[in-house]
């Protein structure tokens, strides 16, 4: 994967692959580079490398390891960088912290970021949003939003989750939603068992299967497509709200319940 963005674009947005399943993202516009979440430098490095890109930030959304990692060494490579990361975490060698709402500018990529503040995941766990020279939206989004799933709540509540996931789908429906794991054929397997009658899920399990059989990404996503497949998202669909109660013997009386009969579910998928 080359270049999600249409041709009028100059910007470029690389997945860059790193543990088991982690995404690396990368915008870049063939000159400089900025990278999200950097668990592992080396992959990185390799990449700037190879394709003679200067890299002039970080944007860290969450403290986790397996997305702060590679931090330190980046910047022995990259001294004059800057690190943004969330302001209620803490994230080794930021530079800027970030708020809810806050813009920041990536001045090398002609590009501004919109901050949101999405807690569920982590207490602090932020997302960027922006769009492509070509007006195409694109959002960060860490472990907040899979394909087909959302982070676990290690520390937020699932009220707070879907609070953080009710802001995302408030986007444009078009927005590529850059997700920091390739979690999605093993999420689809649980939605088709929340949902087995959601055509639109048929089909994107499908496509998904042969793009993972062919080794490409499934990502990024889109919100739209999310809508429409993402048990998480669905909590107000009475099938969705009858899987969930049969999975927990009980009826739930809102949607905040209904999203925490799936996350216990999915848990223990």
């Amino acid at each position: 994967m080359t270049n999600r963005f249409s041709q009028a674009s100059a910007l470029q947005l690389k997945a860059i692959p790193a543990f088991n399943d982690n995404y690396i993202w990368l915008l870049h516009n063939n000159q400089y580079a900025v990278v999200v979440d950097p668990g592992d430098a080396q992959p990185v490095l390799a990449y700037l490398q190879q394709h003679s890109l200067h890299l002039t930030a970080l944007l860290i959304t969450h403290h986790h390891h397996d997305h702060v990692g590679g931090i330190t060494e980046l910047v022995q490579h990259y001294p004059q960088i800057h690190v943004f990361g969330p302001a209620n975490e803490n994230i080794p060698q930021r530079t800027q912290a970030v708020h809810d709402q806050e813009r920041i500018m990536l001045p090398e990529l002609n590009t501004e970021l919109q901050i949101l503040e999405v807690p569920g995941h982590t207490k602090g766990h932020v997302a960027y949003f922006g769009y492509s020279d070509a007006h195409e939206p694109f959002l960060f989004c860490g472990d907040t939003l899979f394909s087909g799933g959302c982070g676990r709540l290690f520390e937020g509540t699932a009220a707070q989750m879907m609070d953080s996931l009710n802001k995302i789908t408030a986007l444009p429906p078009q927005t590529l939603v850059c997700c920091a794991h390739e979690y999605t054929l093993s999420n689809l397997d649980w939605a088709l068992q929340v949902e087995p009658d959601n055509p639109d899920l048929q089909a994107y399990y499908s496509q998904a299967a042969t793009q993972r059989a062919n080794n490409q990404p499934t990502l990024p996503s889109s919100i739209g497509l999310e809508l429409r497949i993402n048990p998480f998202l669905r909590t107000h669909i009475p099938a969705v709200q009858l899987s969930a109660s049969q999975y927990s013997s009980r009826r739930a009386s809102n949607d905040t319940e209904v999203f925490a009969q799936l996350r216990e579910w999915k848990n223990n998928a």
